[in-house]
């Protein structure tokens, strides 16, 4: 790891608290279609965060849109099928459901690397996508709706119903990105890097390669698991595209412009590439991706460092 991440990550931790009192501050005063789509941002931007700690250990994962779509369907599942509505019982569910998966599909691809690594991820989600697809009873390519839900027996009264779910993600997301960092400040998070140089010597300190990808795997898929749960119970609904291959790839983009100074940073990376496309679809319907590409590229030519590296230049001024 290096010095730029020690100092941004770890050695500034109460940016966290401070970044949670923003987000929980705005809630109150952005617009209505603003705030719902920072909350949608705090969703993915976890997602954006499981393929960037992989992206430490050398792994680009083409399909973190599978725990994602998961950890969703397992909420929704849940609530409109069984009636189980409790919001923490359905999180949980969530999170243990993608890291069963995560456990299960990184015995194998704990084996593998690069090319073969990104690949062999993105064939089992679209393996899941072709499932759902074809499964009538889950609603096929229009999903299905999640009812709205219940905090320890209290349903929010309609009006403030909105505002509950946003504090909630706010709060679960940046308390996940902070237990991250902590995780890649400890030993087996600074071993990540480690496997990404050379993993014939980390072999000859005593320490197994598979193992570390291992647990970075499961890390990522519960993490993601909480992002899809958190997402099912913003938009109150669920369907097969969260596991197709323009979503996951969406997620290595972001992990990418976002930069690795930063647990945080995937989030508001997520949040600045939804600001901009629906601007985009505002401004030019019949060429938004146009508008969405060419930021895209400009971002990567500007910033190679990622978004993050505008902070620690500021940083270091």
């Amino acid at each position: 790891m290096t010095q730029t991440m020690m100092k941004t990550d770890f050695r500034r931790e109460p940016v966290y608290i401070a970044v949670l009192a923003l987000l929980l501050i705005a809630g109150f005063f952005l617009p209505s279609w603003l705030r719902f789509l920072l909350q949608t941002a705090l969703a993915g931007g976890l997602v954006a965060l499981g393929v960037a700690i992989q992206m430490r250990a050398g792994l680009v994962n083409f399909g973190q849109g599978l725990y994602y779509c998961l950890g969703g369907y397992a909420v929704g599942l849940l609530s409109a099928k069984l009636g189980i509505t409790d919001v923490f019982v359905l999180l949980a569910s969530a999170v243990v459901v993608a890291l069963l998966a995560g456990a299960l599909l990184g015995l194998l691809l704990a084996r593998y690397r690069e090319i073969f690594y990104a690949m062999l991820s993105l064939a089992v989600s679209m393996i899941l996508y072709g499932v759902l697809v074809k499964a009538a009873a889950l609603g096929s390519t229009d999903g299905f709706n999640v009812p709205p839900v219940t905090y320890l027996g209290w349903l929010p009264e309609r009006e403030i119903r909105a505002d509950v779910v946003y504090t909630l993600a706010a709060v679960l997301v940046v308390v996940s990105c902070l237990v991250v960092a902590r995780y890649l400040r400890s030993g087996a998070g600074m071993l990540c890097e480690a496997v990404a140089e050379n993993e014939i010597r980390l072999e000859y300190l005593g320490a197994s390669p598979k193992r570390i990808v291992f647990f970075v795997i499961v890390t990522a898929a519960g993490i993601s698991g909480l992002g899809g749960g958190l997402l099912a119970i913003s938009t109150g609904h669920v369907d097969p595209l969260m596991t197709n291959w323009t979503t996951s790839g969406g997620f290595v983009f972001v992990a990418l412009l976002a930069g690795r100074g930063s647990t945080i940073a995937p989030v508001i990376g997520f949040f600045l590439l939804e600001l901009v496309q629906t601007y985009a679809l505002d401004i030019a319907p019949n060429a938004w991706q146009m508008i969405l590409g060419a930021v895209m590229l400009a971002a990567i030519l500007l910033l190679p460092g990622g978004l993050w590296s505008l902070i620690d230049r500021r940083g270091k001024a």
